[in-house]
């Protein structure tokens, strides 16, 4: 049994990964839906949250539909981080979980995100002081290091679970790689067996079909998996690992109805949450993987991310359900 704090997992739990402008509630609800056992916010800047900024406070929106949940934050500044918990807190998260990974030069450049992988006491030091602020079980996100000559994640996973963490989740890249190359999850796995950790460490980067969520589970040994660009227009990505876990072959390609109306479904919760324009925005990134194999899909792919009214989107989905009824999609 796998286990955040007092959390209880199951065996080999997969984690929805914080995705900025993708992890919102409308996507973590399908992703919930089609069994992701733990699910992440966007990243919610620690700056923008003290002062009260509407983009940061609303990633704090969360579900009972959702948990257990956990709301990820970011910075470097230890005030501005430990206020950010108080914030938090109010929102009442089964988790806060610590972004010390993001690559993204806006964030680094002010330390935040994997620019702490260049002090890492200061890592540690912050982490420490969170742990103390809040009773809620704290995790972190983070990567193997900043470059491939500063690689040190076994020893800086384990002072973070020294001053107090529940879990960790690593992600098989260096910072300098951002996400070129393939990830590395063999010094993943050397935190695993490190003889002194106690707490589940999760694998992230590269779990793009079932069988590599296997192979992380049976070849690394790993206690579970995040699932970051995999989910990206595929809520099912979940149930089909699980599947695969379960019978050892794939699941039956996902339907075009079943896929327009997940599509639907996506738009409709993104507008109710987020408003029309920005519900109709910010859904868009989806709809390809969402279709992704249908031949001469082009013109229909084109009206769904050009149109600014939801109810042309709409249609599209429409003409997509009667154009290609016969269309079988691969196994993914």
């Amino acid at each position: 049994m796998v286990k955040i704090g007092d959390i209880e997992l199951g065996g080999f739990p997969l984690l929805l990964a914080p995705m900025e402008d993708v992890s919102d509630p409308p996507f973590r609800a399908l992703c919930k839906e089609q069994g992701a056992d733990v699910v992440y916010t966007e990243f919610v800047s620690s700056e923008g949250l003290i002062r009260n900024a509407a983009k940061s406070v609303m990633k704090l929106d969360i579900y009972e539909k959702e948990r257990p949940v956990g709301i990820q934050i970011f910075g470097a500044n230890m005030d501005s981080m430990l206020q950010t918990i108080d914030i938090v807190e109010k929102s009442n998260p089964d988790i806060i979980d610590i972004n010390f990974g993001c690559p993204v030069k806006k964030v680094v450049s002010k330390g935040a995100g994997a620019g702490i992988l260049k002090d890492i006491c200061l890592m540690e030091k912050l982490t420490a002081e969170m742990v103390k602020r809040t009773n809620l079980p704290v995790t972190v996100k983070t990567r193997l290091g900043w470059d491939h000559d500063s690689i040190k994640i076994v020893e800086v996973a384990e002072r973070l679970q020294d001053v107090g963490i529940k879990s960790i989740a690593i992600h098989g890249r260096t910072r300098a790689q951002m996400y070129k190359g393939d990830a590395d999850w063999k010094p993943i796995a050397a935190v695993k067996n490190n003889p002194r950790m106690h707490i589940p460490v999760f694998g992230n980067g590269d779990v793009n079909t079932p069988e590599r969520a296997a192979e992380m589970r049976d070849r690394y040994g790993l206690d579970g998996a995040m699932i970051g660009r995999a989910s990206i227009g595929n809520p099912w990505f979940f149930k089909q690992v699980k599947h695969y876990f379960k019978t050892g072959e794939r699941l039956a390609p996902i339907s075009l109805a079943e896929r327009v109306e997940a599509a639907r479904r996506h738009l409709q919760m993104s507008i109710d949450w987020k408003g029309e324009k920005l519900g109709v925005f910010e859904t868009r990134r989806h709809y390809t993987n969402y279709f992704k194999g249908i031949p001469n899909f082009k013109e229909y792919r084109m009206k769904m991310v050009t149109s600014d009214d939801s109810k042309d989107v709409f249609a599209a989905f429409d003409e997509v359900l009667k154009k290609f009824s016969g269309y079988e999609f691969n196994a993914i």
